[in-house]
């Protein structure tokens, strides 16, 4: 997903280790990493010196506009589970808007799905309406109309969407979105 920017400035809503950084964004020179424990915050400081790197809750720091100093194009969002609250929060906060916006998930809500459905996801509760409780069946058709929605209230769409199944019994998600901003 990288490939569709010339000049990448990444926010990577839950930094960890940094793993992906070493793998894809160690060439990227701007960027924003935000990350709540104390120990992957000092190693995410060593190491992305031109890096913005914020030690915060991801939804909260997000919804307060974190990163809105940058012209953010894409978006990293890899929580312990549902995606769904921080990429609400991207969209809601106020921030410079770009022309295409690429956003890459893992997301760890299809195991939740599996066990007790969709009704039990509040993010996911006006999916339940459109698609039924058993969301895990669907669930990347899901995540496609998720994501439409929620960038259509920043004058977004959605140009090309892409993902599969993952992990142990394939209860990840993978799944990147190409947006398109109004004008563009």
């Amino acid at each position: 997903m990288l490939k569709h920017l010339n000049n990448p400035i990444v926010l990577e809503t839950h930094g960890g280790y940094g793993k992906l950084f070493d793998a894809c964004y160690r060439d990227v020179v701007q960027g924003v990493v935000i990350e709540k424990d104390d120990q992957k915050i000092s190693w995410l400081v060593q190491q992305r010196p031109t890096w913005s790197v914020y030690q915060a809750d991801s939804v909260s720091a997000v919804s307060d506009g974190i990163g809105a100093h940058l012209p953010v194009n894409f978006v990293d969002c890899d929580p312990y589970g549902d995606p769904w609250s921080t990429i609400s929060a991207f969209f809601q906060s106020e921030r410079p808007r770009v022309e295409q916006l690429i956003i890459v998930v893992n997301d760890g809500l299809r195991q939740k799905l599996n066990i007790s459905g969709g009704w039990s996801v509040k993010s996911l509760r006006d999916a339940v309406e459109i698609f039924g409780n058993d969301l895990q069946a669907s669930y990347l058709q899901v995540c496609r109309w998720q994501m439409e929605r929620i960038a259509a209230q920043a004058d977004y769409t959605v140009s090309r969407f892409v993902g599969y199944y993952c992990g142990f019994n394939d209860q990840m998600t993978h799944y990147g979105a190409v947006l398109a901003g109004k004008g563009s």
